[in-house]
Protein backbone atom coordinates (compact mmCIF):
# COMPACT_ATOMS: atom_id res chain seq x y z
CA UNK A 1 0.00 0.00 0.00
CA UNK A 2 1.30 3.64 -0.61
CA UNK A 3 2.81 4.84 1.91
CA UNK A 4 0.90 8.84 1.42
CA UNK A 5 -2.57 6.66 1.60
CA UNK A 6 -1.72 4.94 5.28
CA UNK A 7 -0.45 8.30 6.28
CA UNK A 8 -3.44 10.19 5.28
CA UNK A 9 -5.40 8.05 7.56
CA UNK A 10 -3.99 9.88 11.25
CA UNK A 11 -2.74 13.10 12.29
CA UNK A 12 0.58 11.24 13.36
CA UNK A 13 2.17 9.30 10.57
CA UNK A 14 3.67 6.99 12.58
CA UNK A 15 0.77 6.30 14.96
CA UNK A 16 -1.09 5.54 11.03
CA UNK A 17 1.48 3.15 9.67
CA UNK A 18 2.00 1.71 13.37
CA UNK A 19 -2.20 0.65 13.28
CA UNK A 20 -2.01 -0.21 9.36
CA UNK A 21 0.80 -2.67 10.22
CA UNK A 22 -1.35 -4.42 13.22
CA UNK A 23 -4.08 -4.51 11.51
CA UNK A 24 -3.02 -4.84 7.54
CA UNK A 25 -5.91 -6.13 5.55
CA UNK A 26 -3.67 -8.33 3.23
CA UNK A 27 -2.62 -10.38 6.80
CA UNK A 28 -6.54 -11.10 7.90
CA UNK A 29 -6.06 -15.01 5.68
CA UNK A 30 -2.54 -15.22 7.55
CA UNK A 31 -4.49 -15.07 10.80
CA UNK A 32 -6.90 -17.10 13.47
CA UNK A 33 -10.42 -17.30 13.57
CA UNK A 34 -11.69 -15.93 17.15
CA UNK A 35 -14.33 -18.60 16.97
CA UNK A 36 -13.62 -21.55 15.12
CA UNK A 37 -14.65 -23.90 17.03
CA UNK A 38 -18.08 -23.13 16.95
CA UNK A 39 -20.72 -24.81 15.31
CA UNK A 40 -23.91 -23.41 14.49
CA UNK A 41 -27.26 -24.29 13.03
CA UNK A 42 -29.10 -21.43 11.10
CA UNK A 43 -32.33 -22.59 10.34
CA UNK A 44 -33.63 -19.20 10.12
CA UNK A 45 -36.52 -19.25 7.55
CA UNK A 46 -37.21 -16.00 5.72
CA UNK A 47 -35.56 -13.91 8.01
CA UNK A 48 -32.34 -11.52 7.74
CA UNK A 49 -31.83 -10.76 11.85
CA UNK A 50 -31.16 -14.73 12.00
CA UNK A 51 -29.11 -14.60 8.74
CA UNK A 52 -27.09 -11.78 9.65
CA UNK A 53 -26.51 -12.88 13.48
CA UNK A 54 -24.96 -16.45 11.80
CA UNK A 55 -22.76 -14.09 9.21
CA UNK A 56 -21.75 -12.34 11.93
CA UNK A 57 -20.82 -15.25 13.50
CA UNK A 58 -19.36 -16.85 10.07
CA UNK A 59 -17.05 -13.81 9.73
CA UNK A 60 -15.39 -15.00 13.09
CA UNK A 61 -14.72 -18.17 11.95
CA UNK A 62 -17.72 -20.71 12.89
CA UNK A 63 -19.18 -23.18 11.19
CA UNK A 64 -22.38 -22.28 10.03
CA UNK A 65 -24.49 -24.98 8.71
CA UNK A 66 -27.29 -22.77 7.17
CA UNK A 67 -30.49 -25.51 7.11
CA UNK A 68 -33.02 -24.61 4.50
CA UNK A 69 -35.88 -26.62 3.40
CA UNK A 70 -35.95 -28.73 0.13
CA UNK A 71 -36.68 -25.90 -1.79
CA UNK A 72 -35.19 -23.16 -0.60
CA UNK A 73 -35.30 -20.27 1.77
CA UNK A 74 -38.19 -17.77 0.84
CA UNK A 75 -35.34 -15.17 2.00
CA UNK A 76 -33.22 -16.33 -0.97
CA UNK A 77 -36.25 -14.59 -3.07
CA UNK A 78 -36.21 -11.02 -1.13
CA UNK A 79 -34.31 -8.99 -3.89
CA UNK A 80 -35.19 -5.57 -5.51
CA UNK A 81 -37.18 -5.78 -9.24
CA UNK A 82 -37.14 -9.53 -8.76
CA UNK A 83 -33.10 -9.31 -9.53
CA UNK A 84 -32.05 -12.93 -8.98
CA UNK A 85 -28.54 -14.43 -9.69
CA UNK A 86 -29.31 -18.19 -10.43
CA UNK A 87 -30.64 -19.50 -7.20
CA UNK A 88 -29.96 -15.99 -4.84
CA UNK A 89 -31.32 -12.38 -4.84
CA UNK A 90 -28.89 -9.90 -3.82
CA UNK A 91 -29.49 -9.46 -0.51
CA UNK A 92 -29.11 -13.35 0.10
CA UNK A 93 -25.70 -13.60 -2.10
CA UNK A 94 -23.80 -11.42 0.96
CA UNK A 95 -26.09 -12.93 3.99
CA UNK A 96 -25.12 -16.20 2.71
CA UNK A 97 -21.35 -15.84 2.84
CA UNK A 98 -18.95 -17.87 4.84
CA UNK A 99 -21.99 -21.07 5.47
CA UNK A 100 -22.17 -24.40 4.18
CA UNK A 101 -25.85 -24.88 2.58
CA UNK A 102 -27.65 -28.27 3.61
CA UNK A 103 -31.54 -28.98 3.18
CA UNK A 104 -33.57 -30.96 5.50
CA UNK A 105 -37.40 -31.24 6.02
CA UNK A 106 -38.14 -30.80 9.74
CA UNK A 107 -42.05 -31.73 8.88
CA UNK A 108 -41.04 -35.17 8.49
CA UNK A 109 -40.72 -37.41 11.31
CA UNK A 110 -36.97 -38.59 9.36
CA UNK A 111 -36.04 -35.10 9.14
CA UNK A 112 -36.82 -34.02 13.27
CA UNK A 113 -34.64 -37.23 13.76
CA UNK A 114 -31.41 -36.25 11.72
CA UNK A 115 -32.16 -32.65 12.92
CA UNK A 116 -31.41 -33.90 16.45
CA UNK A 117 -28.66 -35.85 15.15
CA UNK A 118 -26.89 -32.78 14.15
CA UNK A 119 -27.93 -30.71 17.26
CA UNK A 120 -25.91 -33.10 19.20
CA UNK A 121 -22.87 -31.63 17.61
CA UNK A 122 -24.07 -28.11 17.42
CA UNK A 123 -22.87 -25.71 19.98
CA UNK A 124 -25.66 -23.14 19.16
CA UNK A 125 -29.45 -23.46 16.87
CA UNK A 126 -30.74 -19.86 15.37
CA UNK A 127 -34.54 -20.13 14.51
CA UNK A 128 -36.98 -17.34 12.81
CA UNK A 129 -40.29 -19.27 12.97
CA UNK A 130 -43.45 -18.66 14.48
CA UNK A 131 -43.19 -18.89 18.59
CA UNK A 132 -43.73 -22.24 19.68
CA UNK A 133 -43.76 -23.62 16.13
CA UNK A 134 -40.31 -25.78 16.86
CA UNK A 135 -41.37 -26.70 19.99
CA UNK A 136 -45.18 -28.38 18.00
CA UNK A 137 -42.77 -30.15 16.31
CA UNK A 138 -40.83 -31.85 19.51
CA UNK A 139 -38.01 -29.88 18.65
CA UNK A 140 -38.03 -26.86 20.48
CA UNK A 141 -35.53 -25.61 23.08
CA UNK A 142 -37.03 -27.69 25.93
CA UNK A 143 -36.69 -30.85 23.82
CA UNK A 144 -33.56 -30.12 22.24
CA UNK A 145 -31.73 -29.48 25.86
CA UNK A 146 -32.29 -32.73 27.05
CA UNK A 147 -30.42 -33.89 23.62
CA UNK A 148 -27.39 -31.52 24.24
CA UNK A 149 -27.42 -29.46 27.60
CA UNK A 150 -24.91 -27.14 26.24
CA UNK A 151 -26.56 -26.19 23.29
CA UNK A 152 -27.34 -22.47 22.86
CA UNK A 153 -30.86 -21.85 21.26
CA UNK A 154 -31.61 -18.58 19.83
CA UNK A 155 -35.36 -18.05 19.04
CA UNK A 156 -35.61 -14.58 16.98
CA UNK A 157 -39.58 -12.88 16.51
CA UNK A 158 -41.23 -9.65 16.11
CA UNK A 159 -43.25 -10.45 19.44
CA UNK A 160 -40.91 -12.98 21.63
CA UNK A 161 -41.80 -16.31 22.80
CA UNK A 162 -44.48 -15.67 25.42
CA UNK A 163 -46.82 -12.74 26.40
CA UNK A 164 -50.33 -12.01 24.95
CA UNK A 165 -48.78 -10.12 21.97
CA UNK A 166 -46.81 -13.51 21.36
CA UNK A 167 -50.00 -15.26 21.41
CA UNK A 168 -52.35 -12.77 19.39
CA UNK A 169 -49.76 -12.80 16.66
CA UNK A 170 -48.71 -16.05 16.05
CA UNK A 171 -49.83 -16.74 13.78
CA UNK A 172 -48.06 -13.98 11.88
CA UNK A 173 -44.40 -13.99 10.80
CA UNK A 174 -41.48 -11.66 12.12
CA UNK A 175 -41.33 -8.82 9.43
CA UNK A 176 -38.61 -6.33 8.97
CA UNK A 177 -41.34 -3.80 8.82
CA UNK A 178 -43.21 -4.88 11.90
CA UNK A 179 -40.34 -4.95 13.62
CA UNK A 180 -39.26 -1.34 13.05
CA UNK A 181 -43.40 -0.38 13.68
CA UNK A 182 -42.98 -1.90 17.15
CA UNK A 183 -39.69 -0.25 17.62
CA UNK A 184 -40.63 2.83 18.30
CA UNK A 185 -37.66 4.60 15.93
CA UNK A 186 -40.16 4.64 13.26
CA UNK A 187 -42.73 6.73 14.93
CA UNK A 188 -40.04 9.49 14.39
CA UNK A 189 -39.27 8.71 11.06
CA UNK A 190 -39.77 10.91 7.89
CA UNK A 191 -40.28 14.45 7.14
CA UNK A 192 -40.10 17.46 9.52
CA UNK A 193 -43.90 18.02 10.76
CA UNK A 194 -42.52 21.31 11.90
CA UNK A 195 -41.33 22.71 8.62
CA UNK A 196 -43.44 25.05 7.06
CA UNK A 197 -42.56 24.27 3.08
CA UNK A 198 -42.92 20.55 4.05
CA UNK A 199 -46.79 19.33 2.52
CA UNK A 200 -49.09 18.36 4.65
CA UNK A 201 -49.05 14.76 2.53
CA UNK A 202 -45.74 14.46 3.06
CA UNK A 203 -45.44 14.60 6.89
CA UNK A 204 -46.47 10.54 8.16
CA UNK A 205 -44.34 7.79 9.24
CA UNK A 206 -41.27 6.82 6.94
CA UNK A 207 -39.76 3.00 7.93
CA UNK A 208 -35.79 3.04 7.13
CA UNK A 209 -34.50 2.75 3.56
CA UNK A 210 -32.94 -0.77 4.48
CA UNK A 211 -34.34 -3.60 6.98
CA UNK A 212 -33.11 -1.55 9.88
CA UNK A 213 -35.55 -3.87 12.01
CA UNK A 214 -34.05 -7.21 11.04
CA UNK A 215 -30.37 -5.85 11.18
CA UNK A 216 -30.39 -4.39 14.61
CA UNK A 217 -31.99 -7.55 16.07
CA UNK A 218 -29.41 -9.77 14.20
CA UNK A 219 -26.93 -8.05 15.99
CA UNK A 220 -28.47 -8.10 19.00
CA UNK A 221 -28.70 -11.80 18.53
CA UNK A 222 -25.07 -12.76 17.41
CA UNK A 223 -24.23 -10.57 20.63
CA UNK A 224 -26.23 -12.66 23.23
CA UNK A 225 -24.98 -15.56 21.48
CA UNK A 226 -21.42 -15.04 21.63
CA UNK A 227 -21.68 -13.76 25.84
CA UNK A 228 -23.73 -17.14 25.81
CA UNK A 229 -21.11 -18.92 24.78
CA UNK A 230 -18.95 -17.53 26.56
CA UNK A 231 -20.27 -18.95 29.59
CA UNK A 232 -20.91 -22.15 27.99
CA UNK A 233 -16.80 -22.36 27.97
CA UNK A 234 -17.00 -21.67 31.55
CA UNK A 235 -19.57 -24.07 32.85
CA UNK A 236 -20.57 -26.55 29.75
CA UNK A 237 -23.78 -25.31 29.89
CA UNK A 238 -26.11 -23.67 26.99
CA UNK A 239 -28.75 -21.82 27.40
CA UNK A 240 -32.01 -20.37 25.63
CA UNK A 241 -32.10 -16.57 23.62
CA UNK A 242 -35.20 -14.75 22.97
CA UNK A 243 -34.28 -12.34 20.63
CA UNK A 244 -37.16 -10.27 19.55
CA UNK A 245 -36.00 -7.50 17.26
CA UNK A 246 -38.42 -4.49 18.50
CA UNK A 247 -36.62 -4.56 21.97
CA UNK A 248 -33.20 -4.17 19.71
CA UNK A 249 -34.78 -0.94 18.41
CA UNK A 250 -36.22 0.64 21.24
CA UNK A 251 -32.15 -0.10 23.12
CA UNK A 252 -31.25 2.36 20.62
CA UNK A 253 -34.31 4.78 20.27
CA UNK A 254 -32.24 7.42 22.38
CA UNK A 255 -34.31 9.82 24.46
CA UNK A 256 -37.50 8.89 22.55
CA UNK A 257 -39.23 6.73 25.64
CA UNK A 258 -37.59 9.06 28.39
CA UNK A 259 -38.88 12.36 26.82
CA UNK A 260 -42.34 11.00 26.45
CA UNK A 261 -42.40 9.71 30.44
CA UNK A 262 -41.14 13.24 31.51
CA UNK A 263 -43.52 15.15 29.11
CA UNK A 264 -46.26 12.96 28.32
CA UNK A 265 -45.79 14.30 24.32
CA UNK A 266 -44.75 12.21 21.12
CA UNK A 267 -41.35 13.45 19.78
CA UNK A 268 -42.42 15.11 16.94
CA UNK A 269 -40.37 13.81 13.36
CA UNK A 270 -37.53 15.88 12.96
CA UNK A 271 -36.56 14.58 9.50
CA UNK A 272 -32.85 16.00 9.25
CA UNK A 273 -33.56 18.39 12.01
CA UNK A 274 -31.90 17.58 15.19
CA UNK A 275 -34.18 18.47 18.99
CA UNK A 276 -31.15 17.42 21.17
CA UNK A 277 -28.47 19.21 19.10
CA UNK A 278 -28.61 21.46 16.15
CA UNK A 279 -27.09 22.69 13.45
CA UNK A 280 -26.64 19.01 13.30
CA UNK A 281 -27.99 18.34 9.53
CA UNK A 282 -27.86 17.44 5.65
CA UNK A 283 -28.26 20.67 3.49
CA UNK A 284 -28.70 21.50 -0.17
CA UNK A 285 -25.58 21.97 -1.91
CA UNK A 286 -24.90 22.66 -6.01
CA UNK A 287 -24.34 19.21 -6.14
CA UNK A 288 -26.57 17.18 -4.02
CA UNK A 289 -26.05 17.55 -0.37
CA UNK A 290 -23.57 17.61 2.67
CA UNK A 291 -23.30 17.26 6.40
CA UNK A 292 -23.46 20.28 8.51
CA UNK A 293 -22.45 20.69 11.99
CA UNK A 294 -21.82 23.64 14.64
CA UNK A 295 -24.41 23.06 17.37
CA UNK A 296 -22.14 24.55 20.34
CA UNK A 297 -22.35 27.75 21.21
CA UNK A 298 -18.38 28.38 19.88
CA UNK A 299 -19.19 25.72 17.06
CA UNK A 300 -22.02 27.89 15.95
CA UNK A 301 -20.41 31.31 15.91
CA UNK A 302 -17.77 29.53 13.85
CA UNK A 303 -20.46 28.52 11.32
CA UNK A 304 -21.87 31.98 11.29
CA UNK A 305 -18.78 33.69 10.76
CA UNK A 306 -17.74 31.31 7.82
CA UNK A 307 -21.27 32.39 6.08
CA UNK A 308 -20.61 35.86 7.02
CA UNK A 309 -24.19 36.00 8.93
CA UNK A 310 -23.12 37.82 12.54
CA UNK A 311 -27.49 38.26 12.03
CA UNK A 312 -28.19 34.63 12.57
CA UNK A 313 -25.60 34.13 15.72
CA UNK A 314 -27.65 37.14 17.27
CA UNK A 315 -30.57 35.69 16.39
CA UNK A 316 -29.97 32.37 17.99
CA UNK A 317 -27.21 33.15 20.24
CA UNK A 318 -27.91 29.89 22.27
CA UNK A 319 -28.12 26.07 22.18
CA UNK A 320 -31.85 26.65 23.73
CA UNK A 321 -33.05 29.05 20.91
CA UNK A 322 -31.12 26.56 18.18
CA UNK A 323 -33.23 23.32 19.62
CA UNK A 324 -36.58 25.14 19.94
CA UNK A 325 -38.70 23.01 17.29
CA UNK A 326 -40.26 26.05 15.20
CA UNK A 327 -36.89 27.88 14.93
CA UNK A 328 -34.84 24.73 13.04
CA UNK A 329 -36.49 24.83 9.56
CA UNK A 330 -35.45 28.82 9.93
CA UNK A 331 -32.07 27.98 10.42
CA UNK A 332 -31.65 25.05 8.14
CA UNK A 333 -33.19 27.35 5.44
CA UNK A 334 -30.98 29.87 6.48
CA UNK A 335 -28.00 27.67 5.90
CA UNK A 336 -29.27 26.35 2.67
CA UNK A 337 -28.74 29.89 1.23
CA UNK A 338 -25.01 30.05 1.90
CA UNK A 339 -24.49 25.77 1.21
CA UNK A 340 -26.56 25.93 -1.74
CA UNK A 341 -23.58 28.65 -3.91
CA UNK A 342 -21.43 25.79 -3.24
CA UNK A 343 -20.18 21.98 -3.89
CA UNK A 344 -20.06 19.36 -0.96
CA UNK A 345 -16.00 19.62 -1.78
CA UNK A 346 -15.94 23.46 -1.78
CA UNK A 347 -17.64 23.59 1.42
CA UNK A 348 -15.58 21.25 2.84
CA UNK A 349 -12.21 23.10 1.50
CA UNK A 350 -13.89 26.47 3.09
CA UNK A 351 -14.49 24.61 6.63
CA UNK A 352 -11.17 23.39 6.94
CA UNK A 353 -9.22 26.95 5.80
CA UNK A 354 -11.40 28.08 8.46
CA UNK A 355 -10.27 25.48 10.81
CA UNK A 356 -6.89 26.95 10.38
CA UNK A 357 -7.27 30.57 11.24
CA UNK A 358 -5.18 31.42 14.69
CA UNK A 359 -8.91 33.56 15.32
CA UNK A 360 -11.71 30.64 14.90
CA UNK A 361 -14.46 30.84 17.17
CA UNK A 362 -14.70 27.02 16.83
CA UNK A 363 -14.91 23.74 14.89
CA UNK A 364 -17.55 23.29 11.83
CA UNK A 365 -17.97 19.73 10.85
CA UNK A 366 -19.07 18.93 6.72
CA UNK A 367 -19.18 15.90 4.65
CA UNK A 368 -21.13 14.65 1.70
CA UNK A 369 -23.66 12.66 1.51
CA UNK A 370 -22.65 9.46 -0.44
CA UNK A 371 -24.59 8.15 -3.44
CA UNK A 372 -23.42 4.31 -3.80
CA UNK A 373 -20.61 4.83 -6.80
CA UNK A 374 -19.21 7.17 -5.33
CA UNK A 375 -18.71 5.19 -2.03
CA UNK A 376 -16.98 2.79 -4.74
CA UNK A 377 -14.57 5.23 -5.60
CA UNK A 378 -13.50 6.51 -2.40
CA UNK A 379 -9.74 6.31 -1.99
CA UNK A 380 -10.28 5.68 1.74
CA UNK A 381 -12.65 3.27 1.51
CA UNK A 382 -10.36 1.53 -1.10
CA UNK A 383 -7.12 1.55 1.35
CA UNK A 384 -9.51 -0.12 4.06
CA UNK A 385 -10.93 -3.01 2.15
CA UNK A 386 -14.09 -1.89 2.29
CA UNK A 387 -16.05 -3.98 0.09
CA UNK A 388 -14.53 -7.59 -1.30
CA UNK A 389 -15.02 -8.71 -4.82
CA UNK A 390 -15.16 -12.00 -5.85
CA UNK A 391 -15.50 -14.81 -8.47
CA UNK A 392 -17.83 -17.54 -7.73
CA UNK A 393 -17.91 -20.51 -9.33
CA UNK A 394 -21.47 -20.47 -9.56
CA UNK A 395 -22.40 -16.65 -9.10
CA UNK A 396 -19.73 -14.71 -10.75
CA UNK A 397 -18.35 -11.73 -10.17
CA UNK A 398 -19.96 -11.28 -6.66
CA UNK A 399 -19.44 -7.77 -4.57
CA UNK A 400 -20.13 -7.55 -0.40
CA UNK A 401 -19.48 -5.61 2.19
CA UNK A 402 -16.16 -6.75 3.91
CA UNK A 403 -16.16 -8.11 8.00
CA UNK A 404 -16.72 -5.16 9.93
CA UNK A 405 -14.72 -6.89 12.03
CA UNK A 406 -11.62 -7.12 10.51
CA UNK A 407 -9.65 -4.68 11.75
CA UNK A 408 -9.32 -6.96 14.70
CA UNK A 409 -5.32 -7.33 15.28
CA UNK A 410 -5.09 -10.86 16.37
CA UNK A 411 -8.24 -12.91 15.42
CA UNK A 412 -10.03 -10.49 12.32
CA UNK A 413 -12.94 -11.79 10.76
CA UNK A 414 -13.43 -12.28 7.03
CA UNK A 415 -15.29 -13.32 3.94
CA UNK A 416 -14.54 -16.10 2.72
CA UNK A 417 -17.18 -17.00 0.39
CA UNK A 418 -20.34 -15.74 -1.00
CA UNK A 419 -23.52 -17.97 -0.62
CA UNK A 420 -24.15 -20.99 -1.79
CA UNK A 421 -26.96 -23.15 -3.84
CA UNK A 422 -29.62 -24.95 -2.25
CA UNK A 423 -28.23 -27.93 -0.70
CA UNK A 424 -24.73 -27.42 -2.27
CA UNK A 425 -22.86 -28.84 0.78
CA UNK A 426 -25.71 -31.66 1.59
CA UNK A 427 -22.77 -34.25 1.01
CA UNK A 428 -19.99 -32.56 2.50
CA UNK A 429 -22.13 -31.93 6.18
CA UNK A 430 -24.60 -35.08 6.81
CA UNK A 431 -21.19 -37.03 5.50
CA UNK A 432 -18.93 -35.01 8.12
CA UNK A 433 -21.24 -35.12 11.30
CA UNK A 434 -24.01 -38.17 10.73
CA UNK A 435 -22.09 -40.45 8.33
CA UNK A 436 -24.56 -40.12 5.73
CA UNK A 437 -23.41 -39.91 2.15
CA UNK A 438 -24.17 -41.73 -1.65
CA UNK A 439 -26.99 -43.70 -1.93
CA UNK A 440 -28.43 -42.85 1.30
CA UNK A 441 -28.28 -39.10 0.38
CA UNK A 442 -30.08 -39.81 -2.94
CA UNK A 443 -32.45 -42.08 -0.90
CA UNK A 444 -33.90 -39.63 1.69
CA UNK A 445 -34.07 -37.09 -1.48
CA UNK A 446 -35.95 -38.94 -3.04
CA UNK A 447 -38.21 -39.11 -0.30
CA UNK A 448 -38.08 -35.40 0.34
CA UNK A 449 -36.52 -35.40 3.41
CA UNK A 450 -33.46 -33.22 2.21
Amino acid sequence: MEEKAIVGMALDPQYARFIYNETNPDDVMRKPEAIDDMVVLDMSYGNYAGLFASSLLAELGAEVIRIEPPEGDIARKMTPYGIMVKDAGLAYLTEGRNKFHVTLNIEKEEGRELLKRLVKKADVLIESFKPGYMDSLGIGYRHLKEINPGLIYCAVNTYGQFGEDAKKHSNQPDYDMTDQARGVVMSVTGEPELDPEVPQEYKKPLKHGNWMGWYVGGTWAAFGILLAMFYKRKTGKGQMIDAAPPEGMMAISNYLMQYFHLTKNKMVRAGNFDYAVFPYTYVRCKDGYAFMSGFTDPNWAALCEIMNRPDLQQQFPTIKERLTPENQPKIQHEIEKFTMNYTAAELLEIVTEYSRRPDKKGTVVTGRLNAPKEVLDIEHFKVKRMFVKMKDPHYGEVLVPNSTLRFMSKTPGRVKWVCRPIGADNEYIYGKYLGISGKKLEELKEKGIV
